[in-house]
């Protein structure tokens, strides 16, 4: 036993009576959760946790493979009309739920329409509301959806207002998911813990704040599980988490930022130790519609000023690549310059535009040690090319409330991809339309942006695209709304006898139907 059990031994028998009871089961895999997901009602999912379990227990018409491409999942094939807004699909047979029932293209009309229901107040109905009457209908002045269309059991057409080629990546959401009726108005508000779904498995128990456990579904239409089934352990604490998993109650973990450097020196753990690049960008937004930085050359400034590398590489441990703009690269095919750590051009700058050096920058923070160390860290520098930092710590809620009302001179905040398109890290951060709450906190307004992001949204021919892209976040960059820091690469611990263990940067790939145990 290692030290760092031997230390906290006694801490984890006092964990076990009050937490885990009983001994693993064989043939399940178990997880690690910090909290229970917020709900398993598809409908109504925001939360990484209930997207990554509701993946195993529902499906949509579409889904991402391993490749974060859009394929086939209920629908065995579709086609898209010249005009880019009629949308066909034709749905496997025999997909069942399971109760039992098969899977009709009318279940994929209810489902669609509950989201969109003004009585069910979806916090993700902009998934569908560019479906031709969404608007209508979710004022209630329509009965049903015009734009869905069911042309038998099996095919259904579904119409937009207009082109949106995003729109597969917005049908491989869990939002979009297809759930039974009968299901739905039997348990009512309480569906979320008895979800019925067609996946590859399906829920057995659910202890709030204790576990929650999937049984794998035997008649499930694809790939089917391998396991048993999977256990879901909530435990918020990470060291106990860690203790947990040394003893063998875990098989995969991720790694908490503190504990990095102790893993990757344990010869024990370092060759179990698996890591990726995330769809996701970690930066300090600069709230553009107040000074200083409404003026660019002080926003750029602070992209010089700060040695980003230097802070990924030390503090950080290397756990992610530098980022240039704010498209992550695996979701791209070109490269673009970002700016260098240049202390004497940020001074330039700040000289060259008038910045008032009795200037208080209040930078906000959530309450989370991570976001305190890293804001220090940027408060070093930015004191050194004599900008005054003051840090605002606030709880979540309140910290969420102060950027989206526009309070803070700048904040410290990460970005992670809905869908693994572009325009989800540009559209909802960068367009003037979502000023505040819709993602676009700091208040950027840009006229030529909006209007080629909204080119880009209605161009299916690839090439086009990747053209207007690349124009768009070279104006990003330029333009210096945000400091763009890094992307963040997740880091798991998993068990020798883990096998085909995946990490996915959405957590709707991950069906768990490839996992097995090695005996």
């Amino acid at each position: 036993m290692n030290k760092f059990l031997l230390f906290l031994f006694p801490l984890l028998l006092v964990i076990g009576c009050k937490g885990w009871q009983g001994e693993k089961i064989p043939g399940f895999v178990y997880y690690r959760l910090n909290a229970d997901p917020r709900t398993l009602d598809p409908a109504k999912i925001t939360d990484v946790a209930g997207a990554r379990i509701s993946a195993k227990i529902f499906n949509g018409l579409v889904k991402y493979n391993r490749d974060y491409k859009i394929t086939g999942d209920i629908a065995k094939k579709w086609a898209i009309d010249p005009d880019g807004r009629t949308y066909t699909f034709i749905l496997r047979k025999n997909v069942k739920f399971s109760n039992g029932r098969e899977v009709t293209a009318h279940d994929f009309k209810y489902s669609f329409e509950r989201v969109l229901s003004p009585e069910l107040r979806s916090p993700r109905s902009w998934l569908f509301d560019k479906i031709s009457g969404a608007k209508e209908f979710m004022r209630g002045d329509a009965k049903s959806l015009k734009g869905i269309t069911l042309l038998n059991k099996y095919m259904l057409k579904i119409t937009l207002d207009h082109p949106f080629s995003p729109f597969l990546d917005f049908l491989a959401q869990s939002n979009a998911y297809v759930v039974p009726k009968e299901e739905v108005e039997k348990w009512k508000e309480d569906f979320s813990s008895h979800p019925v779904g067609t996946g590859p498995y399906f829920l057995e128990y659910w202890s709030r704040s204790q576990k929650l456990s999937l049984l794998s579904n035997k008649d499930y239409f694809g790939e089917k599980p391998k396991i048993e089934g999977i256990c879901y352990r909530i435990i918020p604490d990470d060291l106990t988490a860690l203790i947990e998993f040394e003893v063998g109650n875990l098989d995969i973990i991720e790694v908490p930022q503190s504990e990095i450097k102790r893993y990757r020196k344990d010869k024990r753990w370092s060759s179990l130790m698996l890591s990726k690049t995330g769809l996701n960008i970690y930066y300090l937004g600069l709230n553009c519609k107040k000074m200083p930085f409404n003026k660019v050359n002080i926003r750029k400034a602070l992209n010089y000023a700060i040695d980003r590398k230097k802070i990924l590489e030390t503090f950080y441990w290397g756990r992610g690549i530098l980022a240039s703009g704010p498209v992550p690269p695996q979701i791209k095919n070109y490269t673009l310059t970002g700016y260098e750590y240049n202390p004497t051009k940020a001074k330039h700058l700040l000289m060259e535009s008038a910045f008032d050096f009795k200037t208080i920058v209040k930078i906000y923070i959530s309450a989370n040690t991570e976001a305190l160390d890293i804001v220090e860290l940027i408060k070093y520098y930015l004191d050194k090319v004599g900008i005054m930092v003051r840090i605002v710590q606030l709880e979540w809620s309140s910290f969420l409330d102060a950027i989206n009302k526009g309070e803070a001179d700048a904040f410290w905040l990460s970005w992670w991809a809905d869908y693994p398109n572009p325009e989800n890290f540009l559209f909802p951060t960068f367009h003037s339309a979502n000023w505040g709450a819709g993602g676009n906190r700091t208040f950027f307004k840009n006229q030529e942006f909006d209007r080629l992001i909204g080119k880009y949204q209605r161009i299916f021919n690839n090439q086009e695209r990747e053209n207007i892209l690349k124009r768009l976040e070279d104006l990003i960059i330029r333009q210096a709304p945000w400091v763009f820091f890094w992307h963040r690469k997740d880091i798991y611990l998993r068990q020798p006898w883990l096998k085909n263990f995946n990490i996915y940067s959405l957590p709707q790939v991950d069906k768990g139907n490839r996992l097995y145990i090695e005996k």
